[in-house]
């Protein structure tokens, strides 16, 4: 007898985009719908049906105490556990608050601050408990989503790349836009997987997929500034998308 693999989405902090990505599959969603029941998914239905479960895609940061907990439950109850977009892999455009009071935030936000129940950072899902695979991007790349749930159908592993950007526009023949035009771009340092969308359109990558394995931030802060990014435009890129991941916040320190 064959069981259907089970799918659960769950949104922590976040904007939701990440799930829309999956909505937008459209077609191939029809598809892999025919592959694997989709048991958790409050973006597309309010039926949810309980653990455990095959896949687990979990998108957004962890903010509050009890996005700590529920992380944990879900952890428990997934086989496999992907986290999902830049939120979930370097605690996304939230994770400024690492680096302020949080506090003096929520006091000038909210009428009745002590009603706000949150903590005084945001993190990624890795940081709390164990992860299977992470898809980068603000917002992921549906290509890769897909490609990760077939792997999980065919019992592979995904193909995931730890490349630049770079490397994506050399593949899919797209000029350099900073060799070409002098337009500022952090693809030499942000890891592949978005086919290069943005210099294909002829603006330069500005990092929403976090760093590379291993990238040479150094070298590339003297070219940003020759093309004419100040040390705050510098600052404020790295800052981001992926303000939490170590290798973006280093070279901020490093400015004069």
């Amino acid at each position: 007898m064959t069981t259907t693999p089970t799918l659960a989405v769950w949104k922590f902090t976040s904007c939701d985009g990440c799930q829309l990505t999956l909505l937008d599959c459209e077609d191939e969603l029809l598809a892999l719908a025919g592959q694997i029941r989709i048991a958790h998914f409050t973006e597309a239905s309010s039926a949810a049906e309980p653990g455990p479960y095959d896949v687990s895609l979990v998108e957004g940061s962890v903010t509050t105490p009890e996005e700590l907990r529920r992380i944990t439950e879900i952890r428990e109850q997934s086989r496999i556990l992907v986290a999902i977009g830049a939120c979930a892999t370097h605690g996304g455009i939230q994770a400024l608050r690492n680096f302020a009071d949080t506090a003096e935030f929520t006091s000038a936000v909210y009428a009745s601050p002590e009603y706000i129940d949150t903590l005084a950072t945001s993190t990624p899902i890795s940081d709390h408990v164990p992860v299977d695979y992470e898809l980068r991007g603000c917002p992921i790349d549906r290509r890769q989503l897909l490609d990760t749930l077939c792997a999980f159908l065919a019992g592979r592993a995904p193909d995931i790349p730890n490349t630049s950007v770079c490397t994506e526009c050399k593949r899919r023949g797209t000029t350099c836009v900073t060799v070409a035009e002098g337009i500022p771009c952090l693809g030499p340092v942000t890891q592949a997987g978005c086919g290069a969308l943005c210099p294909a359109y002829h603006r330069g990558c500005f990092g929403c997929f976090g760093p590379m394995a291993e990238p040479n931030i150094h070298a590339l802060l003297p070219i940003l500034r020759v093309n004419g990014m100040s040390v705050d435009d510098v600052d404020r890129v790295f800052a981001t998308y992926a303000a939490a991941a170590p290798e973006f916040a280093e070279p901020r320190r490093d400015q004069p």
